[in-house]
């Protein structure tokens, strides 16, 4: 049975090398990687895929720095010119970028099975690109996988079947992925030795709204300034958006970081005290490895970590992140909740797929 997996940033080639590692204890499997391009990264080098142990991608499209349209559009029509070549019986794809919706477009058009990891995950705010592409790629995708029972729960609300060879709840391929690599990480060569583990917060500041936005923007620098004056705050920050802090003048307290690694960012993860972030997966990492997190966006699709108590959903207000960070630094959280399973989703996607093909 032939696979082809659809590719296009860095988390997706973490979650597919926790998948592709299990495709390669299957000698019946064949698996085709195809890297669209879509966030080009100086950092994907050969040392980057050896470190990870990531399967080099066998196409690699190029395709990035376009519009929405366009590099939808340009991934469309080169993917399918891959899968007509390749003739799998399944395509893979991961999470919610462009990259996502166009490999499960262009397999649907073709009558190729789609399988969709992270499926059935809702922010509710369809200004979002991210929420377009996962709702479009659940639609025309053949089995979703769904990561929590909450993500399962929003496919029923919103009408499809609940059977469980076409929504299994298999847990969360970053899970897998954090247990991984933990053993692995590594401390960032900027990290200031002065700097005691376990006693910093671990910020993350890269979403289009919060960047964009200049009011938000220095509303959440004054807020981690202000945590800088109890624990220090060590953030890494991509190039841009420093820029924009010097541009305007925006003062910074804190520490600033080049952008790091996953298993740089994964040690961070390990010993900081606490995270703020708009991330949408170091949302989820900080429950994994154990750390309270404040999420600095309106919204997030990981609402059991906010019912739950371990994740506190503030916005960029000051006073709310102020509060926030007093109560989750005074409260306990029980982190072995399952929420995300036990570690074995890739074991749970490709038992279904070759249940699949056995069928």
């Amino acid at each position: 049975m032939k696979i082809v997996t659809i590719i296009g940033a860095r988390p997706q080639f973490i979650k597919a090398a926790v998948v592709s590692r299990e495709i390669l204890k299957h000698s019946q499997l064949e698996e085709v990687i195809v890297h669209t391009g879509q966030h080009f990264d100086a950092n994907m080098s050969d040392v980057f895929f050896e470190q990870m142990d990531i399967p080099k991608p066998h196409y690699q499209l190029e395709i990035a720095s376009l519009s929405h349209g366009a590099m939808t559009g340009r991934m469309l029509e080169k993917i399918e010119e891959v899968l007509l070549k390749e003739q799998p019986d399944w395509v893979l794809v991961y999470g919610d970028t462009n990259s996502t919706l166009a490999g499960a477009l262009a397999a649907s058009k073709l009558h190729i099975k789609v399988a969709h990891v992270e499926a059935g995950l809702r922010s509710f705010n369809m200004r979002m690109p991210e929420e377009q592409n996962r709702i479009l790629t659940d639609k025309i995708s053949e089995i979703l996988f769904c990561p929590t029972q909450s993500a399962k729960q929003n496919l029923l609300k919103e009408g499809y079947s609940d059977d469980a060879n076409y929504l299994p709840v298999v847990g969360d391929v970053m899970f897998d992925a954090a247990k991984f690599y933990a053993q692995r990480s590594q401390r960032p060569s900027e990290l200031p030795s002065d700097i005691s583990l376990g006693k910093f917060v671990l910020g993350t500041i890269h979403r289009a709204e919060n960047t964009n936005d200049l009011s938000r923007l220095k509303s959440l620098v004054e807020s981690l300034n202000e945590i800088n004056q109890s624990e220090p705050v060590v953030v890494p920050l991509h190039p841009r958006t420093k820029a924009i802090l010097d541009a305007n003048d925006i003062a910074v307290d804190f520490t600033i970081l080049e952008p790091v690694g996953y298993l740089e960012m994964v040690y961070l993860l390990q010993h900081c005290s606490l995270v703020v972030s708009d991330s949408g997966g170091v949302q989820k990492e900080a429950y994994f490895f154990k750390k309270p997190c404040l999420v600095t966006r309106d919204e997030t699709e990981w609402v059991e970590l906010v019912e739950h108590g371990s994740n506190h959903l503030v916005g960029v207000e000051k006073s709310k992140i102020l509060a926030a960070y007093d109560k989750a630094k005074s409260t306990d959280v029980d982190y072995s909740v399952p929420f995300y399973g036990n570690g074995h989703c890739a074991e749970e996607v490709i038992g279904y797929l070759l249940k699949d093909g056995c069928n």
